[in-house]
């Protein structure tokens, strides 16, 4: 089986973008028709994580599990991790226990952008942070990214 992985990466903060979730739900079905199996890499740190995780559970929902999974791919592991397997197809803990927890996300976002054959991103042009970094690591990569912050003529490239 071929798998497909789309990586999730934005701001912490969004704020006004309420159409973000439908726009992130047609590129889940649109994803889910052309591919044979897609997995959607997703954390749980900010709005657009959120976004992302309910968009693709809403087209779950609607035309079914067959052939996607939504992994949230947590930097260590939380006191909520128990509800996050309710609601996740999978919990991932890739990196090491012994990175400092300063550098877990950082490291957690590297791993889910190395994974990553699509990032769909939420990033501004003028905000610094966690987000613009792996998203400029996907530019030197080379990868394919859409990116959903600002208008066509704003976005950050």
């Amino acid at each position: 089986m071929e798998i497909y992985r789309v990586a999730f990466i934005g701001h912490r903060q969004i704020i006004g973008h309420f159409d973000l979730v439908s726009e992130i739900e047609r590129l889940a079905k649109d994803l889910l028709r052309q591919k044979e199996y897609v997995e959607f890499y997703v954390g749980h740190h900010g709005d657009f994580d959120l976004f992302a995780a309910s968009a693709v559970k809403q087209v779950q929902k609607a035309i079914g599990h067959h052939n996607s999974s939504l992994i949230l791919v947590q930097p260590f592991p939380t006191k909520d991790d128990e509800y996050y397997k309710n609601f996740y197809d999978e919990v991932l803990y890739p990196i090491s226990p012994k990175t400092h927890p300063k550098a877990a996300i950082t490291k957690r976002n590297q791993w889910i952008m190395d994974q990553a054959d699509l990032l769909i991103a939420y990033v501004e042009k003028d905000k610094k942070g966690g987000a613009y970094t792996a998203f400029r690591y996907m530019k030197k990569k080379g990868a394919s990214i859409i990116n959903l912050a600002g208008t066509k003529n704003e976005r950050v490239e």
